[in-house]
């Protein structure tokens, strides 16, 4: 019983500290990438995920356009044909931030 209790605390205390805003917004759409996209995508967003592509270096408008609505900007030819990704509405809040993110990056 008290490892159980260790555990979910430890759990909630993991999911606070990713839900906390960062002033500086690429750590902001790290924490964000982290908490909701890893378990599609590599942690490291350079890399293939299990699921999903790599996503470093991915446009602004290419991010608001999968999380938000699971769509493609005009033009853009998708890296993969699965389009298994759903819309992540709930991350409207820092999907500027998460752009910004993995803009910073590097393929």
């Amino acid at each position: 019983m008290r490892t159980a209790v260790v555990v979910c605390l430890a759990t909630l205390a993991a999911l606070f500290s990713a839900c906390q805003r960062s002033s500086d917004p690429v750590e902001t759409g790290r924490l964000a990438y982290q908490a909701n996209c890893t378990a599609c995508h590599n942690p490291d967003p350079a890399r293939e995920g299990t699921v999903g592509p790599a996503l470093a270096g991915s446009s602004p408008e290419l991010v608001r356009a999968r999380v938000l609505r699971a769509e493609y900007p005009p033009g853009y030819t998708p890296q993969r044909e699965t389009h298994l990704m759903p819309a992540q509405p709930f991350l409207a809040p820092q999907v500027d931030a998460l752009a910004e993110y993995l803009g910073s990056l590097r393929r």
